[in-house]
């Protein structure tokens, strides 16, 4: 974001962040938000254009847009062009390509200036790839790395207070979750779980007996009923 705000006035404004979900690009991007002050738009799976435009509008502080979507596009331009340095932040921006707004969001970089990042799946890049006019206005692409054996020991200290876990559980944790941060996030919660029903403070490859999330779907059941005696 940063390198999007501090570009040179005659580069592109457009970033793209990609990854697999549950990496964490959601959450970063949150983070950026509070640091920047940026409008942040997450698309719907219901959303057309007028839809898009408005809800960026609303998140600019117009309380109810209206109006032809050419004139909602304009309106928009002329708030964000206000502040050439306060991003915005299109998540999910996969469904943008795959409904066929992700001109309407060149037309809004282009004329406000703004730094522009689309957020959205491992195959983004790809698909921005079949739209000459966006690929070529990427300033940078940035791939959203698994997690790291420090990030699941800072996860832990939010979501595992007061209970030690060894580094060697804690690097299967991540492993088996393949290293995906909302994996890890929801094995920490059931660990903290487990450990306030053991009423222990302690865990090991070898005492902890609980679910490690790994992303697989449960296997079906067999479940049969018997005869009352």
């Amino acid at each position: 974001m940063k390198k999007l705000q501090e570009r040179d006035p005659h580069t592109p404004n457009f970033g793209v962040m990609y990854g697999r979900s549950g990496e964490g690009k959601s959450y970063a991007s949150i983070h950026a938000q509070n640091k920047t002050r940026a409008i942040r738009v997450e698309i719907g799976e219901s959303w057309n254009r007028k839809t898009f435009v408005r809800a960026i509008l609303l998140e600019c502080g117009v309380g109810a847009p209206r109006g032809a979507t050419a004139d909602l596009v304009a309106e928009a331009i002329g708030i964000l062009g206000d502040d050439a340095r306060r991003p915005l932040i299109i998540d999910e921006a996969d469904k943008l390509v795959d409904k066929g707004l992700i001109e309407i969001a060149r037309e809004i970089a282009e004329a406000s200036q703004v730094p522009v990042l689309l957020i959205g799946e491992e195959n983004l890049p790809q698909k921005l790839a079949r739209f000459e006019r966006v690929h070529n206005r990427v300033l940078d692409w940035y791939g959203a790395e698994p997690s790291t054996p420090r990030d699941c020991r800072l996860l832990a200290n939010i979501f595992l207070p007061g209970v030690e876990i060894t580094d060697e559980l804690l690097d299967s944790v991540r492993i088996k979750g393949e290293g995906r941060a909302r994996r890890i996030v929801v094995t920490l919660a059931s660990m903290a779980d487990w450990a306030r029903n053991q009423g222990v403070k302690a865990l090991d490859s070898q005492t902890y007996k609980g679910q490690i999330f790994t992303g697989e779907a449960p296997k079906p059941r067999n479940l049969r009923i018997g005869r009352a005696a």
